[in-house]
């Protein structure tokens, strides 16, 4: 049987050596596959380096895991973090060297895939024709894409797509920051297929041009070419990576079962039929009874192909109007996944870069950088733990016309977010939140309809009890009269 298994790396046409390394290989006890494609970066030999430093402490690392998945993975990227980090104190030609890397470990006698993720390597999952890209870039370039401001064809030729802000070897401990590494799981079904790889592809090869290769009847072996080949035929600027892991086994499915009556006739096959002789074809008679049951049933054959007819003009009316009822633009309403963005406002793409650029816990916003309004034109969405927006002197953020959504969305997992003299303007709703990590310090809200909104979660039909919080967020100044 072929390896569900495969991956290869290639230095591309414009560079001279390969900062790229690549992990595909079952585990010692040969019940999963573990898969790592890892892109190096800091100077012509660090990034190798680097690389190659990831390369094995996956390897050992993963040698010893039974189960777990997601905490042996983050220790995997955890211990390659700290090899980098005392490689850079070492070696002073290595001393800005880092990588990106993207890890997932196969089990597929439990249809299940986990990964672990930092930077702008990439995991997708092929399934039923369809390639879902399942990590997040750690690049600006990348988040613009993921929320879709940037399109595809603009994300490839952006001339800042290779700017990335976070790296195994960026930081000296990332133990304390549960939300460097990216960890996840999914379903792993018969027939899917996991491709991990760097961006020299997908800096080359768009989206669809990947899943018609993935899609192909190829063997993985032959995939993996077609991938690096119409890379580089695309330019090749970059070294290559692809790894590639298949679920091949095939889908469950329930075998037909008769009728009790119909089980007790003899079921004749095709062969069987094949193997009867002419004469005995021609020598069967049909009955007077079964004559007339033909006739009576060949009578009724027009009025059924009348019936036939007027179902199928019904059906493609109906399906006529449905479209055009899709077609037609609900008044008030707004689907956010089919509105076209302008292009960004420039003090919006400022916030958006700082945002993503944020190294520790605290993101300061001078009013000297952001003189005029920042517009925003769609919910920006808070995903870190902790984080410290404050803002010097008069920063307003201030809603595009049309946009009815919340400015920012907190999480579910955020624990502490502040926003420290910030002024919202026009907003429907200006900040949203699913958890109490909400402050606000000295914040203003300007024709707001709803300036906060939370939400709570209780058990679906079990009773609860507790309390509301009314007036969490008071005036830092109220007069006298009014102060108790």
């Amino acid at each position: 049987m072929a390896e569900n298994f495969f991956g290869i790396t290639d230095t591309g046409k414009h560079r001279s050596n390969n900062e790229d390394a690549f992990v595909a290989q079952r585990s010692a006890a040969n019940n999963y596959i573990i898969a790592a494609v890892i892109d190096g970066v800091g100077g012509y030999a660090g990034g190798e380096v680097a690389a190659a430093i990831a390369r094995e402490t996956i390897i050992d690392t993963l040698s010893i895991a039974k189960n777990d998945f997601p905490d042996i993975l983050r220790e995997a990227l955890y211990k390659a973090n700290e090899k980098i980090n005392d490689e850079r104190t070492k070696a002073k030609e290595h001393n800005s060297m880092a990588c990106v890397c993207t890890l997932a470990v196969a089990d597929v006698d439990q249809n299940t895939f986990y990964y672990a993720h930092v930077g702008d390597t990439r995991l997708y999952l092929l399934r039923d024709g369809s390639l879902v890209k399942i990590s997040t870039d750690h690049s600006f370039v990348g988040f613009l894409e993921d929320s879709g401001r940037l399109t595809e064809e603009a994300a490839m030729s952006h001339p800042k797509r290779n700017e990335i802000n976070k790296a195994l070897g960026f930081e000296p401990d990332i133990r304390n920051n549960p939300d460097y590494i990216e960890i996840g799981n999914s379903p792993f079904l018969p027939g899917d297929t996991l491709l991990l790889c760097s961006d020299g592809l997908t800096d080359m090869v768009k989206r669809q041009d990947i899943a018609d290769i993935l899609a192909s009847s190829d063997a993985l072996k032959v995939k993996g070419y077609n991938l690096i080949n119409l890379a580089n035929h695309n330019g090749g600027h970059d070294n290559i990576t692809v790894v590639l892991v298949r679920n091949d086994k095939k889908a469950a499915q329930q075998q037909a079962v008769l009728p009790a009556n119909d089980q007790k006739k003899k079921l004749v096959t095709e062969t069987e039929l094949v193997k009867e002789t002419p004469a005995s074809i021609k020598e069967t008679s049909v009955s007077d009874e079964e004559k007339a049951q033909v006739t009576r049933s060949s009578g009724a054959t027009p009025f059924l192909g009348i019936l036939c007819v007027l179902l199928a003009l019904s059906t493609g009316w109906f399906y006529w109007q449905y479209n055009k009822a899709k077609q037609t633009p609900v008044k008030g309403v707004a689907d956010v996944d089919t509105v076209k963005h302008k292009p960004l406002d420039p003090q919006e793409q400022k916030l958006l870069a700082a945002l993503a650029g944020v190294k520790k816990d605290t993101l300061q916003l001078a009013d000297s950088s952001y003189k005029s309004p920042v517009t925003i034109d769609s919910t920006i969405t808070i995903t870190r733990d902790t984080l410290y927006i404050r803002a010097s002197g008069n920063v307003v953020l201030k809603a595009d016309s049309g946009f009815k959504g919340p400015a920012f969305k907190l999480a579910a997992n955020c624990k502490h977010v502040v926003f420290d003299h910030v002024s919202f303007d026009g907003f429907s709703t200006a900040i949203t939140s699913a958890t109490s990590a909400l402050q606000l310090k000295s914040v203003k809200f300007n024709h707001c309809a709803a300036p906060v909104v939370l939400s709570y979660t209780v058990p679906d039909g079990k009773t609860v009890s507790g309390t509301s919080a009314p007036n969490l967020f008071k005036p830092d100044s109220l007069p006298k009269a009014m102060k108790k």
